[in-house]
């Protein structure tokens, strides 16, 4: 059982007192007592000094009260004897108004609250049997200014009066509402709505709309025609006796409790509703017997139980009872008004029977939650710690949150694995708290289950024989306090504090029975556990980068400030330390989370560690080493050590697999160079050493295959060190090197010249070395070299020259190819004409060069036209001087008529006429140059033509410019031309300054 409060008798008849309490009314620091006789008594309540806190601070009161004299908690101030003729039934209070309200003989009286003389006796309410007091800060619509808004409802029978102050102002007129029945209580939901409670059932009033709502609830609070919705039906228990039915109806209750949410009791039926009287779909409250009174003092329900003499407090969330208290004869419950003061700022309330008032001490909340957390009674601690506010409680959030951990701890031990690692999952717990849970097959050297179980046994009952003596002496100091104060604990009370006893030696044997874990049940845990792991390990993610280091520490996921906090839930122990302490202790947890994942992985689903590894992990790498080398799991193995950056581990062990023979079974996925290729591939350039390295024996093995590493269409092989590569495949064979240096300038567009000029190299010196399987290869490489010395524009033709026989025909044309590269086009020329003897070629060439020429030829400059005769002084013909070769050669060659007609015929326009026929020997008949003319006479036929064309074409544009500025706006997109006009009259004025033109001079702006 809980200890909430503790019952003090502050006001006590004495013997010779014949009167009889019949109700009080506290506020401030004064209690008024209205008696039998109709006598008021006024006291001054005096705050105790030893203000109970805690069990162990009781004790301390009573050693102190030996010895020093007590203070009396009231003191009688007054007492007005003729305050009324009759017994005063109930007393109320308007502040705002400075008013004492009384209900005596059925009708309700004014007071004066500071001399408590008769201001106003209500007539309208003789009869009278309850009323109900509000008072509330209420906006001007039309102005916004706050007003104190106090409201008095009185029961007359049928009828509800209502009388208003505004600003402690009393309104002229009254309301009346009049109900179907009688009405017994009246309780205020509102500033505006009233709960009445009638004979057979509750109706909500709206005081402001005069609306009244019918209150739908099961058995005696009234339920819809023929519904049976009671645990007993329609009849109350209070009406039944041992000689059949009879007896006095039970009485409508109602309260607040809090959040808009008011408790409606009439017998042993209970239903709880919102401030619009709609059913919040609430259980009952289990109660035995029906209450006498009810109440709400914050956070906890009251029922006062007459007929036993006890007080039940109970949890308005969960309804569980959490301490009985023995009252005898009590009657009446007295909780100060929720506008009158703070529902939580009120320490206590009042119970009163016809001889004694006691006042409810309230213990210290956050020895109220540590007392249920240490009983056993998470849930009701949970629920007690949602309920209270933040400033009553010392670490609201952190204390919620580590009891949830205890519950959820609790629910581990009990075997329901999905909601414990759901809690701890909503609860942000710490992972290594949650990781010890579980055995060393998955917690590793953590797991509490490695300890000795003996020793486990002996602290645990040491614990619990030491909770329960703590808990036999709380309850014996309990029992004298009670004594000290004229109350008494009941038997049911000490039977509650064994249970407790009970209950958490319970706790302790369920947390070793549960200690174990095998089986089914370790299965079901560890598939639990691996959710609540990936969440961690993205929290993780919020503060750590892959490479361990922090976050930007000047960004929002820094560990300084607020974040602290939220990193620290990580962690076990929240030691204040250095922010580099507490990037240690995080990285030590994530290689915690990311290795109990793994373990939990390979225990339950080996084949989802994989894609673990594919992502930044803090794995423990010789805990997976040895898992997965145990397995036989080496592919997996290698993604780990390439998620690592473990590559020298990687490529050895790839290595290693990679030369074996197929026929290995472990090892079939590694084999061969294929996995080595593709894991070469994937590494930066910054890793070249290893690259060439390790990629020497996939060469061997499969050169072509191995070429992959450097030759990928990837960012990896372009960006690695060129220069490097190329030695490392220089060395191994040329055939390497050759394809790799194509690659990078066809592919890649590489222009250094060291490495045209390489390719150049190894061309040439595998046409020396002749060293080719057959004619066709060598036909091949021949003319790769040819295509390559004609299309690069980077290798060094001097170093090329040199390198090419003068005297082998096998290099005569790529002489004359890196000669024309020089610009030596007679020497290149003469290499087609007499060594080659092939017209064609050289021919060939010319165009080549020819066409190089004109594409760089000086461009005329605008408006200078650009002839044919300026052609030939500015470019210098290469077909000259094939024709000068053909038909002029040096000793000992013959002139070659043929070759030379057809370069006549050909292009003997693009040459110069007068070098031209200089060339042309006399004893060469005219008829043999038909074709050399003709080409020339066409040549200029087409300059003249193409002038008169463009002659033409001028005319025709100056003639639409002209029709354009004649014509004017006739014409599309024309402009006005010259027939534009406008018109000035004396009142035109200027669009610019807004002067009279008068005979100024005037300037037409365009439009």
């Amino acid at each position: 059982m809980l200890s909430a409060f503790i019952a003090r008798p502050i006001v006590e008849l004495k013997q010779r007192d014949k009167s009889k309490i019949e109700s009080i009314l506290a506020y401030g620091d004064r209690l008024l007592v209205g008696l039998s006789h109709g006598s008021l008594r006024i006291y001054r309540v005096n705050e105790p000094i030893d203000e109970p806190h805690a069990h162990n601070a009781i004790t301390t009161d009573r050693q102190t009260s030996l010895s020093s004299p007590r203070q009396n908690p009231v003191d009688l101030m007054r007492e007005e004897e003729k305050f009324s003729k009759h017994k005063i039934e109930q007393l109320a209070v308007i502040k705002e108004a400075n008013l004492l309200v009384s209900l005596s003989n059925g009708l309700v009286s004014t007071h004066d609250l500071q001399t408590y003389e008769l201001q106003e006796t209500l007539l309208k309410t003789k009869g009278a049997i309850a009323f109900a007091v509000t008072s509330n800060i209420v906006k001007d619509p039309s102005t916004g200014v706050p007003s104190i808004v106090s409201r008095l409802a009185v029961a007359v029978k049928r009828r509800v009066i209502l009388w208003s102050w505004h600003d402690s102002e009393l309104e002229p007129d009254t309301a009346e509402h009049t109900l179907v029945t009688g009405v017994k209580t009246l309780t205020w939901a509102t500033g505006t709505k009233l709960v009445a409670g009638l004979t057979s059932s509750y109706v909500l009033v709206d005081v402001a709309t005069s609306v009244v709502t019918d209150i739908v609830g099961p058995g005696s609070i009234g339920g819809a025609p023929g519904q049976d919705g009671g645990r007993f039906g329609g009849v109350g228990v209070s009406t039944i006796n041992y000689m059949g039915l009879g007896g006095s109806a039970p009485k409508p209750l109602a309260t607040q409790i809090g959040h808009g949410q008011l408790l409606l009791a009439k017998d042993i039926n209970t239903l709880f509703i919102d401030s619009e009287g709609r059913s919040l779909g609430r259980r009952q409250i289990p109660w035995a017997v029906a209450p006498e009174a009810i109440g709400y003092s914050y956070p906890f329900l009251l029922a006062l139980q007459a007929t036993k003499g006890t007080l039940e407090i109970r949890n308005p969330e969960t309804l569980t009872l959490l301490q009985t208290i023995s009252l005898p004869n009590a009657s009446q419950l007295h909780v100060s008004q929720p506008n009158i003061s703070l529902a939580h700022a009120g320490k206590g309330f009042l119970v009163l029977s016809e001889r004694c008032v006691w006042r409810m001490g309230a213990l210290d909340y956050d020895s109220q939650i540590d007392t249920l957390a240490e009983r056993g009674r998470l849930d009701e601690a949970i629920s007690l710690l949602g309920m209270l506010e933040d400033a009553l409680l010392k670490d609201k959030e952190g204390r919620l949150r580590e009891i949830k951990m205890l519950k959820a701890q609790h629910l581990f031990d009990l075997h329901r694995y999905r909601e414990s690692l759901d809690l701890f999952t909503e609860v942000s717990a710490p992972p290594e708290r949650v990781i010890r849970l579980f055995p060393p097959i998955i917690a590793g050297h953590l797991s509490a289950q490695a300890a000795d179980v003996h020793d486990v046994e002996n602290e645990e009952g040491s614990q619990a024989d030491d909770l329960a003596s703590e808990s036999q002496s709380q309850g014996e100091t309990a029992s004298k306090d009670a004594k000290l104060n004229h109350t008494s604990t009941d038997e049911s009370s000490r039977m509650g504090t064994q249970e407790v006893h009970r209950e958490s030696g319970e706790h302790f044997r369920k947390m070793h029975e549960g200690a174990t874990l095998e089986g089914k049940d370790l299965k079901a845990a560890t598939a639990e556990l691996r959710p609540f792991l990936v969440q961690a390990r993205t929290r993780m993610q919020k503060y750590l980068n892959p490479d361990g280091t922090l976050q930007d520490t000047r960004g929002k996921h820094s560990l300084v400030g607020s974040n602290v906090q939220e990193a620290q839930e990580l962690l076990l122990a929240h030691a204040p330390g250095s922010e580099e302490e507490r990037r240690q202790q995080l990285l030590e947890t994530a290689k915690l989370v990311d290795t109990t994942l793994f373990r939990a992985y390979m225990f339950a689903s080996p084949s989802l560690a994989g894609p673990l590894f594919r992502l930044d992990n803090f794995c423990d790498p010789d805990v997976v080493k040895e898992k997965l080398i145990e397995t036989g799991r080496y592919n997996d193995l290698v993604d780990f050590y390439y998620g690592k950056k473990l590559h020298e581990q990687a490529l050895e062990l790839l290595q290693r697999f990679g030369k074996q023979e197929q026929g290995d079974e472990i090892a079939s996925q590694l084999a061969g160079p294929q996995r080595t290729v593709s894991y070469l591939q994937s590494l930066p350039a910054e890793m070249i050493d290893l690259i060439l390295r390790f990629a020497d024996w996939p060469l061997d093995v499969d050169p072509q295959l191995g070429m992959e590493v450097f030759l990928a269409d990837s960012e990896n092989a372009e960006t690695l060190p060129r220069q490097r590569v190329l030695d490392f495949l220089s060395s191994k064979d040329k055939a390497l090197a050759e394809q790799y240096l194509k690659h990078i300038i066809d592919e890649l567009n590489d222009t250094t010249p060291s490495f045209h000029q390489k390719l150049v190299d190894i061309y040439v010196q595998g046409l020396k070395e002749g060293t080719f399987p057959d004619e066709l290869s060598q036909q091949r490489w021949e003319e790769h070299t040819l295509n390559f010395l004609k299309s690069s524009r980077y290798y060094q033709p001097y170093k090329a020259l040199q390198m090419l026989p003068a005297d082998n025909p096998k290099f005569y044309e790529a002489r004359a190819t890196v000669l024309g590269r020089m610009g030596q086009h007679s020497q290149a020329l003469e290499i087609y004409v007499f060594k080659l003897q092939d017209p064609d070629k050289a021919e060939d060439y010319c165009n080549q060069v020819q066409l190089a020429q004109t594409s760089s030829a000086i461009t005329p400059k605008p408006g200078q036209r650009s002839t044919a005769t300026d052609l030939e002084a500015k470019t210098t013909s290469i077909y000259h001087n094939l024709l000068s070769l053909y038909l002029s050669p040096p000793p000992p060659h013959k002139p070659q008529w043929g070759p030379a007609l057809q370069i006549l015929a050909k292009h003997g326009a693009r040459m110069p006429a007068s070098s031209t026929l200089d060339l042309i020997p006399e004893v060469l008949p005219i008829k043999e140059l038909e074709s050399y003319f003709r080409g020339r006479i066409r040549s200029a036929n087409t300059a003249i033509n193409e002038s008169r064309v463009t002659a033409a074409l001028r005319s025709t544009l100056v003639f639409s410019e002209e029709a354009k500025l004649r014509l004017g706006s006739g014409i599309p997109g024309g402009n006005g031309g010259r027939n534009r006009h406008v018109l000035i009259t004396e009142d035109r004025v200027c669009g610019v300054c807004y002067k009279r033109f008068g005979g100024s001079a005037i300037k037409v702006l365009p439009k």
